[in-house]
């Protein structure tokens, strides 16, 4: 029996408007939905490097949002903001130092993050004030309670909820475990 036989998958298929690190379309996929103000996701951030260097183009991370903004207020000021640089091609840049700085994510810590990133600043500005980075938030939110996400960080590998710990091999072992079987040259 498939140990992953019953465990829920992604609502929300991965799809263009995600943020992919990594290569679109790969044989391996991993998905978080994360917290920029959870410490438990700062660590993730690291484990997450190390597959992504291990798998290479075979893998595709894509980060969502879900900020618990009962237990970190700040966290959705932090989304928005990742979202909003997103839009300008600068999602990651913008994640990996929200991250950084998580002590801190006040509106005026997070504007000098964003100042300090190649971002046009008129155009980061009317992306937050017009709702579109919100909305994106929106949608994560809405996939994440669809498919049962309840903390942070909750993670899907290749479409089904990775139920283990976050660490690098077992998230290796999972992915491995779970992708479509390649045909090879006189596979049946």
């Amino acid at each position: 029996m498939d140990e992953s036989e019953g465990l829920p998958g992604l609502v929300l298929p991965m799809e263009a408007r995600d943020n992919c690190l990594g290569t679109p379309g790969a044989r391996f996929s991993l998905v978080e939905y994360g917290d920029y103000a959870s410490p438990h996701c700062r660590n993730a951030v690291g484990t997450v490097n190390e597959l992504v260097r291990e798998l290479q183009d075979d893998l595709c991370f894509v980060f969502r949002n879900f900020p618990q903004e009962s237990l970190h207020p700040r966290s959705r000021a932090a989304a928005e903001a990742a979202e909003g640089a997103g839009l300008q091609g600068k999602f990651w840049l913008m994640h990996d130092r929200l991250f950084a700085h998580q002590d801190d994510l006040s509106d005026k810590a997070i504007r000098e993050i964003a100042r300090g990133l190649p971002l046009e600043m008129d155009h980061f500005d009317r992306d937050l004030g017009s709702g579109v980075a919100a909305r994106r938030v929106d949608e994560d939110l809405e996939s994440a309670e669809e498919a049962g996400v309840g903390d942070t960080p909750t993670f899907f590998v290749n479409g089904i909820l990775h139920v283990g710990l976050y660490e690098f091999l077992p998230l290796l072992d999972a992915l491995k475990r779970s992708a479509p079987k390649r045909r090879g040259v006189g596979a049946a």
